[in-house]
């Protein structure tokens, strides 16, 4: 079994937020696999598909960004998931709004949701899909949580839907071919 877990925050006032970027991407991976994802479990919303063959479990977890971790290694612990059958889609201030890109591990940078989840599984073998979007402005870390929780103006929104689209697509594609396969159609530069 695989996991592909997409972060974001609960509640309509983080529905269309650059952080939320992960859950986004997730709505788009569920459409695309036909299942909705209504089930709570592990302080999550949860839906098991099967893409190519493989079990998957889908999840956005409930617990708020920061606290990601703890959803996630309920669920890792649960079905005894390995890291390298683990995918996490978050948003990335350092990319370009628009951007995609995927690793196959690495630190948490500065992705709190990220962070929590190397902690709690205490590897930082995931890998990630990582949907830009923009920075506030650099240096300036006063900026950030009002950046985060605010949505996408209007001029971006097409290159950010498309980035989200391109997310999921290349969740799909990560269960079933090679990684780096995976990382070269699918890694998305935006300038």
């Amino acid at each position: 079994m695989k996991l592909i877990a997409g972060l974001g925050n609960p509640g309509k006032e983080y529905e269309k937020t650059r952080h939320n970027a992960g859950f986004m991407a997730m709505d788009k991976l569920c459409d695309k696999c036909h299942v909705d994802m209504h089930t709570e479990k592990w302080n999550a919303l949860i839906a098991n598909t099967v893409i190519e063959g493989e079990k998957v479990l889908l999840m956005k977890p409930l617990t708020y960004m920061n606290e990601s971790g703890s959803a996630v290694a309920q669920a890792v612990n649960f079905y005894k998931i390995a890291p390298e059958d683990i995918l996490i889609m978050h948003d990335d201030m350092d990319l370009p709004t628009g951007s995609v890109r995927i690793r196959k591990n690495g630190s948490g940078g500065g992705q709190k949701g990220m962070k929590s989840i190397i902690n709690a599984l205490k590897t930082s073998e995931i890998a990630r899909i990582r949907i830009g979007v923009g920075h506030s402005e650099k240096g300036n870390h006063d900026l950030v949580p009002d950046w985060v929780l605010s949505p996408v103006p209007k001029a971006e929104q097409d290159i950010f839907d498309k980035a989200l689209q391109d997310g999921a697509e290349a969740a799909y594609a990560w269960v079933s071919q090679p990684f780096d396969k995976v990382m070269n159609t699918y890694n998305i530069k935006v300038k």
